[in-house]
C-alpha cells in the first residue's frame, strides 16, 4: 500500500468510528482524527512521505517496529507509546485497520466511563455484535 492510499485508507477506517472527528488544530498540513476531544490518529507528510501516527500499546509498538521497517516510533510524539506507520509492502489493509482501531480503542479506555462511545472492551468482537 502505498502512502496516500495508506492515509485514505486510515482516515476511512476512522472516520466509521464512533464519536471520532476530524480536525485540523495544527494547521492545514495535518489531520488529526479524536474522540471526545482526545487524538488517537495523526496524518501527515515527513519530508515527501505521508504518514499516520497512532497510539500503541508500548509492549505492542515494540514488536511492530522490530517486525516491519514501515513502523517507526511516533513522529512529534512519545516514542513509547505512539508509531508512525509508512506505506509499504508489508503495510496491508487489515493491519492498518487493526493499528487504527487499537489506537482509538487504547484512547476509549482512558475517558471516563460516562464518555465512552463504546465499551473498549467489547467493541468489535462477536459478543459486541451481538447485541
Amino acid at each position: 500500500m502505498n502512502g496516500s492510499t495508506l492515509q485514505t485508507f486510515a482516515a476511512g477506517c476512522a472516520e466509521t468510528l464512533p464519536g471520532a472527528q476530524l480536525e485540523h488544530p495544527f494547521g492545514p498540513d495535518w489531520e488529526v482524527f479524536k474522540v471526545r476531544g482526545k487524538i488517537f490518529m495523526l496524518m501527515t507528510e515527513v519530508p515527501g512521505r505521508p504518514v499516520v501516527i497512532l497510539k500503541a500499546d508500548p509492549g505492542e509498538a515494540r514488536a511492530l517496529r522490530e517486525h516491519n521497517s514501515h513502523i517507526t516510533p511516533g513522529y512529534h510524539m512519545n516514542k513509547k507509546h505512539w508509531i508512525t506507520l509508512e506505506g509499504g509492502t508489508r503495510v496491508d489493509k487489515k493491519l492498518v485497520r487493526e493499528l487504527v482501531t487499537d489506537s482509538y480503542l487504547a484512547v476509549v479506555s482512558h475517558l471516563p466511563k460516562a464518555e465512552q462511545p463504546v465499551d473498549p472492551r467489547t467493541y468489535g468482537t462477536s459478543t459486541q455484535a451481538a447485541r
